[in-house]
């Protein structure tokens, strides 16, 4: 009898084996053969070499599911250990064009409107993205989705997130705590997207280890980002000097996204968009695409749209 000793180092194993072991169990129904026994991260199996090769296919297929989808049932591990070679997880991406990613407990997010599936299409063509447009359209959170999905996807080994440090009315310097304890409420919409996507601990992780980095933009200046995903935030509040500083940081197999509302600059008045300067500098420029979204993009509150419409009106008069 053979023995195969396999470590669970990219899935927790209460995710993979369920509550009381209850997902464990169909699997040990579907291999009556082998001796299979699962301590912490560790399974030992025990049996003849074929079944053994099987089991580690299958028990492969079931981890690349969850880390496509963030979620495991009892119809899906029925489904992989059953199929024909090809996986559940490729089958069902065909389903649905739009679907960028399946978010914390299999929470499909997806491209919902024209100009947001125009993003999607613009970083599959190119290597940076500008996507303009006012609030409530779905900028950040598609932006967020795209670079989790190529994080997952092991297409870059990190994602940057970043935000110009303006203030927007308020006082930065009057909030309690220390620097990151009074940027951290300014970040928020970037964390809200990641927790929408990525389960609570494996986000911790990810951010303790630096895979992913969220940071106000000065803490770019004199870095090269290679093999990132990198997202310019509220990019309406940088100036010229801050946004070709960012636009330069780019390495080798980086993708940038800069997100912005030029509707909602809170620079002082004199003070001129990094944003508006570089969608004219750069708009004919061969690898980055510009997007443009607008009230029909809105997937927040029906007032919303009415809200944009409303204000539109006055500031074209």
């Amino acid at each position: 009898m053979n023995e195969r000793l396999i470590e669970l180092t990219e899935v927790n194993p209460s995710d993979l084996f369920g509550a009381q072991n209850k997902y464990l169990d169909i699997i040990k129904k579907h291999f009556p053969k082998l001796k299979i026994v699962a301590r912490g991260t560790r399974i030992k199996v025990f049996g003849e070499s074929e079944i053994l090769d099987e089991f580690e296919k299958r028990l492969q297929m079931l981890i690349d599911y969850f880390h496509r989808y963030n979620s495991l049932d009892e119809n899906s591990i029925e489904r992989l250990l059953l199929t024909n070679g090809s996986s559940v997880s490729e089958e069902n991406t065909t389903r649905d064009k739009d679907i960028i990613l399946h978010g914390v407990s299999g929470r499909t997010i997806k491209a919902r409107t024209k100009n947001q599936r125009e993003m999607v299409k613009g970083m599959d063509k190119n290597d940076m993205l500008f996507a303009v447009g006012p609030a409530g359209t779905g900028k950040t959170y598609t932006a967020v989705a795209i670079a989790v999905k190529a994080l997952r996807n092991k297409e870059v080994r990190r994602i940057v997130l970043t935000r110009p440090a303006v203030e927007a009315g308020e006082n930065l310097g009057f909030l309690p705590g220390d620097l990151k304890e009074k940027l951290d409420p300014y970040m928020q919409p970037l964390y809200d997207a990641l927790r929408d996507m990525i389960p609570f601990q494996k986000l911790e992780s990810y951010i303790e280890k630096g895979v992913i980095q969220i940071a106000p933009l000065a803490f770019m200046r004199g870095r090269t980002l290679n093999d990132s995903y990198v997202i310019l935030d509220e990019a309406q509040n940088t100036t010229h000097n801050q946004m070709k500083m960012f636009l330069t940081r780019m390495g080798k197999n980086a993708k940038f996204i800069i997100t912005g509302d030029p509707g909602q600059i809170d620079l002082p008045k004199k003070q001129v968009s990094g944003l508006k300067e570089a969608i004219s500098a750069l708009k004919n420029t061969i690898g980055i695409s510009i997007v443009y979204l607008d009230e029909k993009d809105v997937m927040r509150h029906s007032l919303v749209k009415r809200i944009i419409t409303a204000f539109k009106s006055i500031e074209s008069n």
